[in-house]
């Protein structure tokens, strides 16, 4: 069976983008206009309010704001992990100085917990939205594969511009920045780290627990 657009895709996208119909039918079909016919179908809205987060940890409260307009689904996949208590009880499990502090995924007894569906990526959206990973942002931890990342999370603590998308790699996935605790993450950073539970490295060898994460109104 031969798959055709619908008729008022065509029109859509020969008005907007001043090409002749049958242009805009073979360029379709070759899926070249398919990023721009998205953007024509789903315009982004107006930025909602900014949501903000407070981390509290045993080392001191951590606070950030989520960016809910660059990358929506992750923000609305980690409020719902907060809702839930998800992270309450959690541990920053891998502590690297030069590189991030990562956590959300298990809890003091390095028992991983259970998650949900994996959600979206939108490393490539909201780095085209200007976020980065730069030190103090938030992002998703995930493993090799692009469509895996769940509850688990990190903070950069140093400028990791390889972590961003390209058109080699999906990259990780920014959602939030610190906004206030910057010194508790220092703190968690500087921590000393060694085998710990399954880890063979890089575990804090005093415990950095997460009391929470609780939304501010």
């Amino acid at each position: 069976m031969r798959h055709t657009a619908p008729t008022f895709l065509f029109t859509h996208m020969s008005t907007i983008l001043n090409l002749p119909r049958q242009w805009t039918c073979l360029l379709l079909w070759l899926g070249l206009l398919l990023p721009v016919a998205a953007w024509a179908q789903t315009p982004p809205g107006p930025p909602g309010p900014p949501v903000k987060v407070r981390i509290s940890t045993s080392l001191g409260d951590i606070e950030a704001e989520l960016h809910a307009d660059k990358a929506p689904k992750t923000v609305a996949n980690f409020v719902q992990y907060v809702n839930d208590k998800h992270y309450d009880g959690t541990i920053f499990h891998r502590v690297i100085a030069g590189f991030m502090i990562q956590g959300g995924g298990y809890d003091a007894q390095y028992r991983e917990k259970k998650t949900r569906p994996p959600v979206v990526h939108e490393g490539r959206q909201a780095h085209a939205a200007g976020l980065r990973n730069t030190t103090g942002t938030l992002a998703m931890a995930r493993t090799n594969d692009p469509q895996s990342a769940t509850a688990q999370f990190f903070i950069n603590v140093v400028d990791n511009a390889f972590l961003d998308p390209s058109f080699q790699s999906f990259g990780y996935t920014v959602f939030g920045k610190v906004t206030s605790g910057m010194d508790v993450v220092q703190k968690i950073r500087q921590t000393p780290t060694g085998p710990g539970g399954p880890f063979p490295t890089d575990v804090p060898r005093t415990p950095v627990l997460i009391q929470s994460i609780t939304l501010l109104k």
